[in-house]
């Protein structure tokens, strides 16, 4: 199908055949800068020639490189503007001849260019104070508006006189301060395309340094090999730099002198006298420089120059250390071992020593000027050690250890009495104290051991000391064991006893405190503990003429109370204890009857009884009783397992149990806990070591809340590291070494 155009074409071919006809598509464009466009020119007629001109009028030749013509065929032409620039722009003509025939066409390119940033630097950076010209330079076709923003915020003349927007765009700030730094939005719009387009300029305000000497006059000692530190400290931006100067002569590292990474801090090496004076501190950055002035005086501090020290046996009579000092004033001189101190007093001279004498007249000082001796009488092995000599004066202070070696025979320290029992090992400890180190031997009935005959003894050694490890097999594994230490000062010996542990004693029932289904009993440890200590207690009870019912509770320190649970209210009972250690158990305590309680009732009328006969229907008492609460320790030492056991529950079903605990210092109570009914504990874990804590435990029923159950008791000091146990498995217990010691206070209201 031909188009409209084809047949209206035609049409004119034939009206005018003898005309030319020159038609450029598109008539008019627009350009942006750096694109590439063509144009069509379409010849209608005869045409010998088509040619292209340019808006200055000259034609446009074939080896035009940015702007090409080409003759499609006998029709067209095809104009091509490639990366077009501004001076693209204009009416371009396409003419078209035949003979002394021509027609021409005309198109209209208008060349458009974006917003370019010709000239942005960032940062650019001023001194504050100054006027700020901060640059933005900014091209484009049409010529763009530029407005300028600083933390979001337009920057209007008209509202700051400080700004002012000049007619070159740039951003003039009068009087810069530090508080004008940041970044600024150069922004520019072409109001006929919409064009917009920022650039973000980071301006940068240095400012004048500040300085100021950490100390304006310091103390230096001469001619004592010491350095001493000048510093100052400078603000400013950029961080400026900093020197130092001497009689106007900068200073450098060196032998003499030493500088820090930013020069704040000047070490003078080796002072002496002549160091002395005025040293100055200059600071320097961009915006200037300050300096400020620190002076230097320079004296002799006291100095020890000479210490002894001394060996010495035990038992001599005396011995001396001395210690000498200089100084500039004259240094006092004083002693100090371990938390006691010994001083001359006031300052000695050589016309008047002056003298310390202590309490027990065996420890004196003599001082003369510079010259202190500490004479040392009766010697003994408690001598031996660290001594201070300290020498003073308005300068400074030295301090200087002397040593005071005393060698002594040795001395055996450790528990005589060991208990244990056949099958169980124990641990002979024999602890030794000598200088020089002494070597330890034992025997038994004038026999070294071990022999090779006996496996059931060992001998381990840690540093000073000495352990013998008996698996006693027999009776006559148990008696005297003898520990000799031997250096080459003497010999000492101690005899150990290793004794049968026997089964305590029984524990005594002082009381038995009765609740309806429980009942507290308490008693007082058995008389013996046969050597070693009670593990476990067994309580036993029965009804009158039953089977014994037993229950075993762990032994912990002044555990007096124990409370049986499971009982028939309002029935009588008599209950037994014995206690058990190592050994084995001792015999049961006397028996003692006790009656629990009864029931708590009370009574409603009913109401469907006849109006003149009262019956009455048993009710419970609404809330249940408190429970009772019994602790235990748990093997890391700050965790607690908390039992509780119920009471009376008031003639409804307990639903559960409510537990709360906090450290007594705090007055904030951890998050409640809440626990089945069926449950009889909890465990507190993670609990501050050393420290109050107090638990409360509430038995709850559909009626309401009983009173609280509570249990008072501190956990243990942090645990530090111990020394193994050398593979030893015997039995030794300590009060001290328990993880907790708890007071249980089972309250009931």
């Amino acid at each position: 199908m031909l188009q409209i155009r084809d047949i209206l074409w035609g049409f004119l071919y034939i009206a005018c055949a003898a005309a030319i006809q020159v038609q450029v598509t598109p008539t008019h464009r627009e350009i942006s800068v750096g694109e590439s466009k063509f144009f069509l020119c379409e010849v209608v007629g005869d045409a010998k020639d088509i040619d292209w001109f340019a808006p200055n009028g000259e034609k446009i030749l074939p080896n035009n490189p940015n702007v090409q013509v080409n003759r499609n065929d006998e029709t067209t032409s095809t104009l091509t503007i490639y990366h077009a620039d501004v001076d693209d722009a204009g009416i371009y003509k396409c003419v078209a001849r035949s003979g002394d025939k021509e027609a021409q066409a005309t198109v209209q390119v208008k060349i458009f260019q974006k917003i370019t940033f010709k000239n942005v630097p960032s940062p650019q950076e001023f001194n504050e104070g100054d006027d700020a010209d901060i640059i933005c330079d900014v091209v484009g076709s049409p010529v763009p508006f530029i407005l300028w923003k600083h933390k979001g915020v337009r920057i209007q003349s008209n509202k700051d006189v400080r700004y002012n927007v000049m007619d070159n765009g740039h951003l003039l700030i009068r009087g810069i301060k530090k508080t004008d730094e940041g970044a600024y939005n150069c922004e520019a719009r072409v109001m006929e395309t919409g064009e917009i387009n920022f650039k973000m300029i980071n301006v940068v305000v240095n400012v004048l340094p500040t300085i100021r000497a950490r100390q304006s006059e310091v103390n230096a000692t001469a001619d004592m090999g010491v350095s001493i530190l000048l510093a100052c400290d400078a603000d400013g931006f950029p961080e400026p730099a900093v020197t130092w100067a001497y009689n106007n002569v900068i200073l450098e590292s060196g032998d003499k002198y030493s500088l820090n990474d930013d020069g704040s801090e000047l070490v003078i090496k080796d002072v002496i006298k002549v160091d002395e004076g005025d040293y100055t501190c200059i600071a320097r950055n961009k915006a200037g420089e300050m300096s400020q002035e620190v002076s230097l005086n320079v004296f002799v501090q006291a100095k020890i120059t000479y210490m002894n020290n001394q060996t010495a046996t035990e038992f001599d009579d005396e011995v001396t250390l001395t210690c000498e000092a200089s100084g500039d004033p004259t240094p006092s001189i004083s002693w100090s071992f371990q938390n006691r101190m010994f001083s001359e007093g006031e300052q000695a001279s050589w016309t008047r020593p002056d003298q310390y004498e202590s309490h027990d007249r065996n420890i004196v000082v003599r001082s003369h000027a510079r010259v202190s001796s500490l004479l040392l009488k009766n010697v003994d092995f408690t001598y031996a050690g660290q001594y201070l000599c300290t020498a003073s004066n308005s300068i400074g202070q030295d301090n200087q250890p002397v040593y005071l070696e005393v060698r002594y025979a040795p001395k055996i320290l450790g528990v005589v009495a060991v208990y244990t029992w056949e099958g169980n090992p124990a641990n002979i400890s024999c602890e030794v104290e000598a200088h020089p180190g002494a070597s330890v031997t034992w025997f038994r009935d004038g026999l070294q051991v071990p022999s090779v005959n006996t496996t059931n003894v060992k001998i381990y050694s840690k540093q000073s000391n000495s352990y013998l490890e008996v698996s006693p097999e027999s009776q006559s594994d148990f008696g005297s064991y003898n520990c000799t230490a031997t250096n080459a000062m003497g010999t000492e010996s101690k005899e150990f006893l290793l004794i049968q542990a026997e089964v305590p004693s029984s524990p005594e029932i002082q009381q038995v405190e009765p609740f309806s289904s429980s009942a507290v009993v308490e008693f007082d440890e058995p008389d013996s503990f046969g050597g070693v200590p009670i593990i476990k207690y067994l309580v036993e009870w029965r009804l009158d003429g039953h089977g014994w019912t037993g229950k075993e509770y762990d032994a912990t320190e002044d555990l007096t109370r124990i409370t049986i649970v499971g009982l028939t209210p309002d029935t009588i009972y008599e209950v037994k204890m014995s206690a058990v250690n190592g050994k084995g158990e001792s015999e049961s305590s006397a028996a003692v009857k006790f009656k629990t309680g009864p029931i708590r009732l009370s009574f409603t009328p009913s109401s469907e009884a006849p109006p003149l006969i009262v019956t009455t229907s048993m009710a419970l008492i609404g809330e249940p009783s408190a429970p009772k609460l019994e602790a235990m320790v748990q093997n890391q030492g700050n965790a607690l397992k908390v039992n509780w056991i119920k009471q009376d529950d008031g003639g409804s079903p307990i639903k559960h149990y409510l537990v709360r605990y906090k450290a007594k210092h705090v007055s904030d109570w951890k998050p409640e806990i809440r626990m089945p009914h069926s449950s009889e504990y909890v465990v507190l874990g993670g609990l501050d070591w050393n420290t109050e804590y107090e638990v409360r435990v509430v038995a709850v029923n559909q009626k309401g809340k009983s009173e609280p159950g509570i249990l008072s008791f501190r956990t243990a000091t942090e645990p530090t590291t111990m020394p193994a146990t050398l593979g030893c498995q015997c039995v030794t217990y300590s009060l001290a070494a328990l993880l907790l010691s708890t007071s249980l206070t089972a309250l009931l209201f």
